[in-house]
């Protein structure tokens, strides 16, 4: 489930019967529930807009789920052998790990 960029896990909760969500991605706590799958939905938004709201009026910047930047730390002989593999096919390191991440099933499409 998402909403305006921000992804929610949702899990039954077999002891109240209801459906229990928390969003993922960023390290403030937004939990939230409901009773039926429109329920949880609609309880998911208004989580995420009352989350921007409070930001915006306390004056904090909202968390974002992902930047887009992954820091990958690896030997400087992987890295060395990543840069050559990249320049001797014609792409940037970037382009060659999104590729095999794509090949291996990681990523979709």
């Amino acid at each position: 489930m998402t909403y305006k960029g921000y992804a929610a896990k949702i899990e039954y909760g077999a002891a109240d019967v209801s459906l229990i969500g928390r969003i993922l991605g960023i390290n403030d706590v937004i939990a939230f529930e409901g009773d039926s799958v429109t329920e949880i939905r609609q309880a998911f938004e208004e989580a995420v807009d009352d989350y921007l709201a409070l930001c915006a009026k306390i004056g904090q910047s909202p968390q974002k789920p992902f930047s887009g930047e992954i820091m990958l730390r690896v030997a400087p002989e992987v890295h060395a052998e990543l840069a050559l593999q990249a320049q001797l096919s014609g792409k940037s390191v970037n382009s060659l790990v999104i590729d095999a991440l794509k090949d291996c099933g990681v990523l979709k499409g």
